[in-house]
């Protein structure tokens, strides 16, 4: 019997405090259904000094899963956030990637939409030599609540994420 989360992703209010992790690869089906079913097993029985976390996940382009925990119902402790890490090492060895590494990647999409990682000295280069552009869309991993994913911060142009200052765009940045 598959558990399921108390609550959907899209049922999370916009205050809800989320944790992002991304794959440096894309998941295959067969992945992806393996880190949600442990997910979804995680979720249903998370807590924070005894009290239920109500908590949910979504799981996008076979790379980004996005844990929200609504902390009007219990507030998030580090204990709390410990164990939603170490059940993400868990499902990691399992799968053979690392999610919680994805932090030191940058993730944008090409020209097609096909979402891409590279390191940050290989991102800066490919600034640089203006291969990504002010109007690639990045992935901006340090959002901290559900509400940002919503108002579009997640999802964004280079020119409005932090990847703007700490990438600069084209020839003038290499000097």
């Amino acid at each position: 019997m598959t558990t399921m989360p108390a609550t959907t992703f899209d049922r999370m209010p916009d205050d809800a405090r989320l944790f992002v992790f991304a794959a440096p690869r894309p998941l295959n089906d067969g992945e992806a259904a393996a880190l949600l079913q442990r997910v979804d097993g995680f979720l249903e029985r998370w807590a924070a000094h005894g009290a239920p976390v109500l908590g949910a996940r979504d799981f996008r382009d076979g790379r980004f899963l996005l844990v929200a925990a609504d902390e009007r119902a219990t507030g998030v402790s580090g204990c709390s956030i410990d164990s939603l890490q170490h059940a993400l090492a868990d499902a990691e060895g399992v799968l053979g990637t690392d999610l919680r590494r994805g932090a030191s990647l940058v993730y944008w999409r090409d020209a097609s939409g096909e979402v891409k990682s590279a390191e940050r000295g290989e991102f800066r280069r490919l600034a640089q030599a203006g291969e990504v552009a002010d109007d690639t869309v990045v992935f901006d991993n340090t959002v901290t609540d559900v509400g940002a994913i919503r108002a579009g911060r997640w999802e964004t142009r280079l020119r409005d994420a932090w990847h703007a200052r700490a990438f600069p765009i084209g020839a003038a940045a290499a000097g």
